[in-house]
């Protein structure tokens, strides 16, 4: 039995259609209810994606006091393991908060606040997640390095992060603000 996106890809491919992986319906087309599903399906895949990456870390922390090196750790590096274990629970809670509150919301009409809930749990995750990797790539430079190149990779890894997550998209949002200005809709009742 096909899935509903399946079917749908199969009638696009039938219709000789070769995008049917990416294609959607444009935003006139897509009812309030297609829009919902949509963007709870496509929220759900970007934390899959997340919570793996973060459910590594978060293992390799939970396991790195048990070594026998990490009695060698100084009291700086304590607090990075602290900082970085802290951050990658945090994240891993807010990735998998969506899937579980869909499960007990199942069938409820609640679906778009699911939708608006998992998006702001995935920015705080992302922010944990930024956070948890810089802590963990300085406390991995001050053992191996020393505390100076600590910071400076720590630093690296911040603004790789803010950069890549956070300043980027704000500067395409910017961009695409000043190139097409939104369109102001009247209704003539």
């Amino acid at each position: 039995m096909a899935l509903p996106h399946q079917e749908s890809q199969s009638r696009l491919l039938a219709n000789g259609d070769s995008s049917a992986g990416t294609a959607e319906k444009s935003g006139a087309d897509e009812s309030h209810k297609e829009r919902i599903d949509r963007e709870l399906s496509e929220l759900l895949q970007g934390l899959r994606v997340m919570v793996t990456g973060v459910q590594v870390l978060f293992a390799f922390l939970l396991a790195m006091p048990f070594q026998s090196g990490f009695a060698k750790v100084d009291t700086s590096g304590h607090w990075l393991f602290f900082i970085a274990l802290t951050g990658s629970a945090t994240a891993s809670v807010c990735f998998i908060t969506p899937a579980v509150q869909h499960r007990l919301l199942f069938r409820t009409g609640l679906k778009e606040k699911i939708v608006h809930r998992a998006n702001e749990l995935g920015l705080v995750g992302a922010v944990s997640l930024a956070v948890a990797i810089t802590a963990g790539v300085a406390l991995v430079a001050e053992v191996v390095l020393g505390n100076w190149l600590a910071i400076v990779f720590g630093a690296a890894a911040a603004l790789a992060t803010c950069w890549l997550w956070l300043l980027q998209p704000i500067v395409d949002l910017r961009r695409q603000a000043t190139t097409n200005p939104p369109q102001t809709t009247h209704n003539e009742d």
